[in-house]
């Protein structure tokens, strides 16, 4: 795993899309792993305004609620139509968010596995993480062998999520069909954006503590190659930052990014 600090959130989040800019054109017929949240979306404006071709691409989303139909404004499906999937050149078919509103969620959840797997895999994710240290919609005592399935969130997930839904936590719903720990492990690549003082806790227990349920993140410290992306504030609690600055500006494979 490497720990990169940008000077502000808007270094973070310009790195991140120059890094998932530079898979694609390594590999245009990349399988991404997609997440939502207001800082994904100034990922996905900087992807939509540049060169990039996604017509190749092949996308599964990390989550949807359940019980929304996809054209719910507050949908998932919604969300990455309007921010990214409408404003490029990729083919609508070729996009996956999982089906919360399936009669069988069971069902939705083993389809969404085998979606994923006759894709061939997902090549990066992109990830995000929640207060309560998940990634995806993976709550405390999630196993890290889980795979997609539904879940209950959490009033720390719900009341993060509430300015989504006009600021109204009764508006968001309770549960949701999300991938697996083991599902996001999957991926060949990993890359995890966080900013904001609020997550300066949650990051330093992801990153520097325990693997353990109770925090999903953690299960990052497993994957081969990881990437985590943080601002300033999102790094102050970060005990071996030294460390992770001098390898970012002495590793070779950064040297382009450096600037």
């Amino acid at each position: 795993m490497e720990v990169i600090t940008r000077p502000s959130a808007k270094h973070a989040v310009d790195l991140v899309a120059r890094l998932l800019a530079d898979r694609i054109r390594a590999k245009p017929d990349a399988v991404l792993g997609l997440a939502t949240g207001r800082t994904m979306e100034r990922i996905y404006e900087q992807l939509a305004g540049s060169d990039v071709s996604f017509k190749r691409c092949r996308s599964f989303n990390l989550d949807e609620y359940i019980g929304l139909l996809p054209e719910d404004v507050h949908s998932y499906r919604h969300y990455m139509h309007t921010h990214l999937f409408s404003k490029v050149d990729i083919v609508a078919a070729n996009t996956h968010v999982p089906d919360g509103s399936a009669s069988n969620l069971k069902e939705a959840a083993e389809r969404y596995e085998r979606l994923i797997e006759e894709s061939g895999g997902i090549d990066v994710q992109l990830l995000g993480i929640g207060e309560a240290g998940h990634i995806g919609f993976n709550e405390p005592l999630s196993s890290i062998m889980s795979r997609t399935r539904d879940k209950s969130l959490t009033p720390t997930t719900r009341a993060q999520n509430a300015v989504m839904f006009d600021g109204d936590v009764d508006k968001v719903p309770k549960r949701a069909l999300t991938m697996g720990v083991g599902t996001i492990l999957d991926a060949r690549e990993l890359i995890l954006l966080a900013t904001g003082s609020a997550k300066a806790a949650i990051i330093a227990q992801a990153v520097e503590g325990p693997i353990t349920s109770m925090v999903s993140a953690s299960a990052i410290q497993l994957h081969p190659c990881c990437k985590v992306i943080v601002d300033e504030e999102a790094a102050t609690q970060l005990r071996g930052r030294d460390y992770y600055d001098f390898v970012f500006e002495h590793e070779p494979e950064w040297e382009c990014y450096r600037n």
